[in-house]
């Protein structure tokens, strides 16, 4: 019996190196690790040791007898990537590179952000005892957009999380939560108290349509929709118009996959998860029956993930609808078929192209080479009421296939309108930025003198959760060879200046403890109602609870 792979797939590869066997590709040191969507088990070759089970962060690997419901599908993904992806009989073992530990000091590493990248790093760094690492971190809680981007009805994939916090629990470790830095300290004064400061900021920002009626009330970006339901205190009191019977989406990336599915979903099953409260209520009142979703080129070129796409096919209640005449490929995306993924994405939107649809049920509907033109207003009122598309045909510049719009267009008579074509990173104040491609300019992590950049905003939005432990692991390859070299060399502040300096600046901030204390408060709140956790979405009540641990602390 061989182990599977399935929808949960971070990509983070711990697995890889836990296999006795070397049965789990592509590994990161193979080409085709930066494009793919997920790895897998050759059937063939796994020995059935677990290993990789004990291993995954995410608990996505299941022996493949315990498949159930659409996971079954991933014992032939995984047994058909090797027959199309064949692999010499023999592999060389993987050697875990040692970085080198030559007596220099301690090393003093800021990192600002707490998401993935950030906690990849952290951990890359934390390898060697003579590295200090301080993290800071503008919110009172952790872990990025495994948090605050994660669909709530994900949870496995969230797990990932619980290998973070092993990983940084460590003496040599600080963490400064409600500490944003340019306000309560600046990017100087982390260069003043540590050798060396690395970005893992992400891409907060979201691209625009730059289309008329872009501005009107009901038209708003996905990445401020999937911030208000996972409970981002920055979005806890934002207000979505659900009274409407269609919403569109512009884009068919997964996180449009999952605005879908949220918007469509039986809302019993997400009152057991860690949804916001705010967000399970509204969405109980909503009369949303259809989303559509807009992708500007063909469904071989769509920007969903084969694991997300399948995904769709379980929702109770849900019908996927696909025009079979949408599926037919010009040549050029025909020619992409030699591509698994590609066929697999194919093959998965003729099957639900060829289910009847079902009364009573609601509709998530793909669009194909469409792309709006305007977001047009409701007769007699200032808020969203359609949006205008035209229909496009792809074109080859340069061998690349692109959209070029037609003379044809169409109206949808819509409520909601939600973008989602793209994050982007914002300038970090000190820092030079490039604008164009909304990401710190950089090479291999290496930004300027003693500044790195790992993660979205080294890179651009790209990848899913595990792409960022390779990333970080170049970025810190890179601040260990600079520091190897002798570059970073100088006298800086401690860890007793940095926290003297937030004690007088921010006394609010927390720590390890105090994320505890509101980790441990938020599942207490959810056991009531057999959910995970209910999450505090204010950012006063989230200090006041890690407050009363601080004083705690403090009285023994």
């Amino acid at each position: 019996m061989a182990y599977v792979i399935t929808q949960a797939c971070c990509n983070d590869a711990s697995c890889v190196s836990a296999c006795p066997v070397n049965c789990i590709h592509p590994t990161p040191e193979e080409r085709q690790f930066a494009q793919t969507e997920m790895l897998h088990i050759d059937p063939q070759t796994c020995i059935d040791c677990g290993a990789c089970v004990d291993a995954c962060p995410v608990d996505a690997i299941f022996p493949e007898d315990k498949l159930f419901g659409s996971l079954e599908r991933y014992k032939e993904i995984n047994a058909e990537y090797y027959e199309t992806n064949p692999m010499p009989e023999t592999w060389a073992p993987l050697v875990p590179e040692t970085p080198p530990r030559r007596d220099l000091g301690t090393l003093r590493v800021a990192i600002v952000g707490a998401g993935p990248a950030a906690c990849y790093a952290a951990g890359e760094l934390l390898e060697r005892s003579d590295i200090e690492v301080e993290m800071f971190e503008r919110l009172p809680t952790p872990w990025g957009l495994v948090r605050a981007g994660v669909a709530p009805d994900h949870p496995g994939t969230k797990e990932v999380t619980r290998m973070f916090e092993w990983s940084l629990d460590r003496a040599n470790f600080a963490l400064h939560l409600g500490v944003e830095v340019g306000t309560h300290i600046t990017h100087d004064e982390l260069l003043a108290n540590h050798h060396a400061v690395i970005y893992a900021v992400g891409a907060s920002s979201d691209r625009r349509l730059n289309v008329p009626g872009e501005d009107l009330p009901g038209s708003h970006a996905a990445t401020e929709f999937v911030s208000w339901y996972n409970g981002h205190p920055d979005y806890a009191s934002r207000t979505f118009d659900l009274s409407g019977k269609r919403a569109v989406i512009v884009g068919n990336g997964n996180v449009a996959l999952d605005v879908a599915r949220i918007l469509t979903m039986n809302v019993d099953e997400l009152a057991a998860t860690d949804i916001a409260d705010h967000a399970l209520d509204a969405l109980r009142r909503s009369n949303i029956e259809e989303v559509v979703l807009l992708g500007r080129r063909g469904p071989a070129q769509a920007a969903y993930s084969n694991p997300e796409f399948l995904a769709l096919g379980d929702l109770d209640g849900v019908d996927v609808v696909i025009d079979p005449v949408e599926l037919e490929l010009d040549p050029s995306s025909a020619a992409l078929l030699d591509d698994p993924a590609v066929a697999m994405k194919m093959q998965l939107a003729r099957e639900y192209a060829a289910r009847p649809p079902r009364p009573g049920h609601k509709r998530i509907v793909f669009r194909y080479l469409a792309s709006p033109t305007e977001i047009t207003p409701t007769e007699g009122a200032e808020r969203v009421g359609g949006v205008e598309i035209v229909h496009n045909e792809l074109v080859d510049v340069d061998g690349v296939a692109r959209a070029q719009a037609t003379d044809r267009h169409e109206h949808l008579d819509a409520s909601l309108v939600l973008r989602s074509i793209g994050y982007r990173g914002r300038p970090v104040p000190g820092v030079a930025f490039d604008d164009a491609k909304g990401v710190l300019p950089n090479e291999g992590g290496r930004v300027g003198e003693r500044i790195y950049a790992t993660g979205w905003i080294k890179r651009g939005p790209s990848g899913v959760i595990g792409t960022n432990k390779a990333c970080a692991k170049e970025t810190v390859g890179a601040l260990l060879d600079d520091f190897e070299s002798g570059s970073l060399r100088r006298t800086v502040g401690t860890r007793k200046d940095v926290a003297r300096l937030l004690r007088h600046r921010r006394p609010e901030q927390i720590g390890f403890d105090g994320w505890r204390a509101i980790d441990a408060a938020e599942v207490s709140r959810g056991q009531g109602s057999g959910r995970p956790r209910v999450k505090f979405t204010d950012t006063s009540e989230m200090l006041a609870v890690a407050g009363k641990r601080k004083r705690r602390l403090f009285a023994r």
